[in-house]
């Protein structure tokens, strides 16, 4: 019995030990060039980049910061944000959220299937914190949103691609806080 135990510790730890930090790395990269491209030509958009870790039997976590919008900023000079800057930076912000879901859903599919070495039945998370000015008005915009699936459901829909948008909401777990 205490074989088989042995045994079976040493296979977990294997496993946990086949997720290489290239493969993570490469994920990573991956997706900063997604994001980097949500917005070309605005530099500050990807705040730091991405960060992965694989968690033994869970699976592949990514974070990355996205400010969605350079907003005017109060200085000396600009003691106060009018009104109608506020208005329009929410607006900018509400407009690219879109998006930013689809490069989040079509990057964790991506990915899925550049961690093959992630056990099928464990998660593949990315989450995407949004900074907020202390000013601005945050009605209806998330401070993060968080997708995750199993990487099998992933490859699934990366291999047989679905025609309907409800099959990739159903499969992917959102939530926004």
């Amino acid at each position: 019995m205490k074989r088989i135990a042995v045994a079976l510790v040493l296979c977990s730890l294997l496993q946990a030990a086949s997720v290489s930090r290239v493969t993570i790395t490469a994920v990573e990269d991956s997706f900063n060039r997604r994001l980097k491209a949500l917005v070309p030509g605005e530099p500050y958009l990807l705040l730091g980049e991405t960060h992965g870790v694989y968690l033994d039997a869970y699976g592949a976590v990514f974070t990355a910061s996205v400010n969605l919008v350079e907003g005017p900023n109060v200085t000396p000079f600009r003691p106060s944000i009018s009104p109608k800057d506020r208005a329009d930076l929410r607006q900018r912000k509400l407009d690219r959220l879109p998006k930013l879901r689809d490069i989040m859903r079509e990057a964790l599919v991506v990915s899925a299937g550049m961690l093959d070495t992630v056990p099928a039945n464990e998660q593949v998370v990315i989450s995407v914190s949004l900074p907020r000015y202390h000013w601005e008005d945050t009605t209806g915009l998330p401070a993060q949103i968080v997708m995750q699936s199993t990487r099998n459901a992933l490859v699934n829909l990366q291999v047989n691609p679905p025609t309907d948008q409800a099959v990739f909401l159903k499969t992917i777990r959102t939530r926004e806080y």
